[in-house]
């Protein structure tokens, strides 16, 4: 039994602090300073070799030459090439979800300006280093557990959150389609009608290098990126920065979940949060620490319950906001038994793991458990691979 965290249901009054009046889907791009999320900061010449062996994704890709994969960005504020961030999990020895992280590999010193935006930045004794965007709530546990893992290894862990914050921009207006650093605004930086590029790239910079990435989960969840916090990010416009809980939203609509109380500490099989599809996995990487249960579990190729995005609704279909807490039983009308459970709720609209063979049945044929009146509809996510309901329902088939 997950044992979910009623801090994940939100007050109505401080809900849709932008979106009361404006959709989605016409809304942006919205930008968010995650407070819900840390940094941390890995360095010494070690680091790829000591988060390679915890963590789910292949770290090596860090140290290697930048290739195919990385931005071209021609502008002396940012590296003319720049590797994209990876999402990844810290596992327990039994295979479940302990944190997840998104990894940063900061600009070269002589490929950025220094803090005086005149001249290169210069600093040849720097170790290498890789940040870390974390959940905040569980920073300090978080910390323990990496330090614990140490040992003998040459790598400095350190909290830099008082230096450094955490965004994301989202929302209708964002192309799903542009590259790691370009988007129809960026594209629109310059003189005249043809794309200015170095116009472009300096729009998605910050002082020192830093910049914009495309999110390393789904393309249609926006950009992401970590900043200096003394400064406000390129590209948020003052009356588009919004509260985080419209990008709690946002996910919500999507089906991603994110942090260590969504995704429940020591509880969480990371195949049934769809971390394969959200770029968290690698299956060729070789050993890390849970790597046993996740491999059985994929090459099994069944996966019976899954985390899918929620709407609230009442006997009329309408969708009714507040009604529902995180730790709710879904149950299943027809048979009266458990479908499975809300693990996330805000407004009308929340996150649940449920068994498939139950979620997309009939309209109306799941209810809140006590609460009859409120119907929950289940809802298969765009992105999600093809061949994740084929498998079930062969499977379902053959039993």
């Amino acid at each position: 039994m997950h044992r979910f965290k009623p801090s994940l249901r939100f007050s109505q009054s401080s809900l849709y602090s932008y979106f009361s009046s404006h959709n989605f889907e016409t809304a942006g791009p919205l930008a968010s300073k995650l407070k819900s999320r840390s940094v941390v900061r890995f360095r010494g010449p070690d680091t790829v070799k000591f988060l390679q062996g915890l963590l789910t994704n292949d770290v090596r890709r860090f140290s290697e030459p930048v290739g195919e994969r990385s931005s071209t960005v021609p502008t002396p504020n940012l590296p003319s090439v720049s590797v994209p961030p990876m999402y990844a999990a810290l596992l327990t020895p039994q295979g479940r979800f302990l944190y997840d992280l998104f990894l940063y590999r900061p600009p070269k010193p002589d490929a950025k300006l220094d803090s005086s935006g005149s001249r290169p930045s210069s600093d040849p004794d720097q170790s290498f280093e890789l940040f870390a965007d974390v959940d905040a709530t569980f920073l300090d546990e978080l910390l323990e557990t990496f330090k614990k893992y140490r040992l003998r290894s040459k790598v400095e862990i350190e909290n830099v959150v008082e230096e450094y914050s955490c965004w994301q921009r989202y929302g209708g207006k964002l192309s799903e389609k542009s590259s790691s650093t370009e988007e129809p605004e960026a594209a629109s930086v310059g003189w005249g009608a043809a794309v200015d590029r170095s116009g472009e790239s300096a729009s998605h910079g910050g002082n020192c290098g830093w910049q914009w990435f495309k999110d390393p989960r789904l393309d249609s969840l926006g950009f992401r990126g970590i900043f200096p916090s003394n400064i406000i990010p390129p590209l948020v416009e003052a009356d588009k920065e919004t509260d985080e809980q419209n990008y709690l939203l946002w996910r919500l609509r999507k089906g991603v979940a994110e942090g260590s109380t969504e995704i429940p500490k020591g509880e969480a099989v990371p195949l049934e949060y769809n971390l394969v599809a959200l770029n968290a996995i690698s299956f060729d990487k070789g050993c890390y620490v849970g790597q046993e249960l996740v491999a059985r579990t994929h090459h099994r190729g069944v996966i019976r319950k899954r985390l899918l995005p929620l709407r609230f609704l009442n006997d009329c279909g309408e969708e009714v906001e507040q009604k529902v807490a995180p730790g709710s039983e879904v149950i299943d009308t027809a048979s009266h038994k458990k479908a499975g459970t809300v693990t996330t709720a805000l407004g009308c609209r929340g996150l649940g793991l449920l068994r498939l063979d139950e979620a997309f049945k009939r309209s109306g044929a799941l209810t809140i458990q006590g609460q009859e009146n409120v119907k929950v509809e289940a809802i298969r996510p765009d992105w999600w691979p093809a061949e994740w309901l084929q498998e079930h329902q062969q499977h379902s088939a053959a039993a």
